[in-house]
């Protein structure tokens, strides 16, 4: 598979900044039932203990938490579909990425802080603190040069290798549902 370049990705940023601020929607949901498998789904459902119902968050654990339980912090991923769509050049291989939902919205932390919390269909989210950021096997599915590029400035800036999120309010979710701000962050 061929990778874009650092150039080919920084050319087309323009478009990813065009995402909406606020009325974006689902582009994609896709869940992990075992490790390295993707089953892309048109519905599903959210829930604050599980998560996407279906998905192994839970089960897999992680080694940011003292005894290698699933972070709560990190429930759901969501990603920008035009980022994804540039980085995974085919739309096809998005779900490589790893993320559970794919949003045309405006991830970055200007736009939505933590503490945001998100309709998406039926539930309600909240982005959390925790960072998003490449690994080994995003390199290793779309290149180095997407990892450095989602790790600079510029890629943290707007996020585009994602949020963190968790379910605050659980519900079914659809590919096409509207994803809308209910709340911002109380300022400090």
């Amino acid at each position: 598979m061929e990778h874009r370049t650092t150039d080919q990705l920084r050319a087309a940023v323009d478009e990813v900044r065009g995402s909406p601020s606020d009325d974006g929607l689902v582009a994609m949901i896709a869940r992990r039932p075992e490790p390295g498998a993707r089953e892309v789904l048109e519905e599903g459902a959210l829930d604050p203990v599980e998560g996407l119902v279906g998905d192994t968050w839970r089960t897999r654990g992680s080694s940011r938490t003292d005894d290698g339980r699933a972070h709560p912090g990190m429930q759901l991923t969501l990603m920008n579909v035009r980022a994804a769509d540039l980085i995974a050049v085919d739309p096809a291989r998005r779900a490589l990425a790893g993320d559970q939902l794919y949003v045309d919205l405006d991830l970055s932390a200007t736009n939505l802080p933590p503490g945001t919390r998100l309709s998406v269909g039926a539930a309600v989210v909240e982005i959390t603190a925790e960072p998003h950021t490449g690994c080994a096997k995003f390199a290793e599915r779309f290149g180095r040069d997407a990892v450095r590029f989602v790790n600079s400035p510029v890629g943290r800036e707007l996020s585009l290798r994602g949020v963190n999120a968790r379910v605050l309010e659980g519900g079914r979710i659809a590919v096409g549902d509207a994803v809308r701000k209910v709340s911002e962050p109380e300022a400090l």
